[in-house]
C-alpha cells in the first residue's frame, strides 16, 4: 500500500522503472498533507522537515483569527502539533510496521499576540537512538517535542508547546 510505504520512509518514484534510492527523496510534507485533512483546512506549509527539526508556517487568513485579531489559540495549536508530529514521521517513520507514533500530552505557553503569518520550529528532546534502543527492548518510549511559534515579521516568540509522544508498539 503506498501510504504504509510512505510512512515508512521510503522514497517512491514516479517513472516506474527507477529505483526508489534513484528517485527523489519522500515529502513528509505532502504525505501528512493528505493523510491529516486538517492541515490542508488551515493551509498549513512545511518549510523543513528533518530528523532533527521540523519548520511549518500557517499564513495569516481572516478566517483563522481570533478577538484580537491575531490567529485563533486552536490553529497556532495545530500549527505546533502538526511541526511536531512532521518531525516524528522523519524520525521514525521507517519504524511504522514496528510502532504507531502517538501524542499522548501537550502543553502550550502563549508568549505574545502572533499577528501576521506564523512559522512554527519543532525538535527532538531525546536522541533517536536512545528512543529506538527503548523500542527494541520492548519498552513503549516516550519523548518530549518542542516547539517554537514565532512572528514572521520580526522573529518574536508568541508561544511554545511541548508535546510528548510515543510509539506505540503495533502487536
Amino acid at each position: 500500500m503506498a501510504n504504509e510505504t510512505a510512512a515508512r520512509g521510503a522514497s517512491v518514484t514516479s517513472d516506474g522503472g527507477r529505483p526508489a534510492d534513484e528517485a527523489a527523496p519522500f515529502d513528509i510534507g505532502a504525505f501528512l498533507t493528505a493523510a491529516v485533512p486538517m492541515v490542508g483546512t488551515l493551509g498549513l506549509e512545511y518549510v523543513e522537515t528533518t530528523t532533527e527539526r521540523a519548520v511549518l508556517k500557517f499564513r495569516d487568513q481572516a478566517e483563522y483569527r481570533n478577538h484580537v485579531g491575531g490567529p485563533h489559540a486552536g490553529a497556532m495549536f495545530t500549527l505546533a502539533e502538526s511541526a511536531s508530529g512532521a518531525v516524528v514521521v522523519a524520525a521514525f517513520g521507517h519504524l511504522a510496521a514496528e510502532a504507531t507514533p502517538l501524542p499522548t500530552t501537550a502543553t502550550i505557553d502563549f508568549k505574545k499576540v502572533a499577528r501576521g503569518d506564523i512559522t512554527a520550529t519543532a525538535t527532538l528532546g531525546r536522541a533517536i537512538p536512545e528512543i529506538i534502543a527503548e523500542l527494541e527492548g520492548g519498552t513503549r518510549p516516550e519523548f518530549p517535542v518542542h516547539v517554537r511559534i514565532q512572528r514572521d515579521n520580526d522573529d518574536a516568540v508568541t508561544g511554545e508547546m511541548t508535546i510528548i509522544w510515543t510509539l506505540r508498539p503495533n502487536r
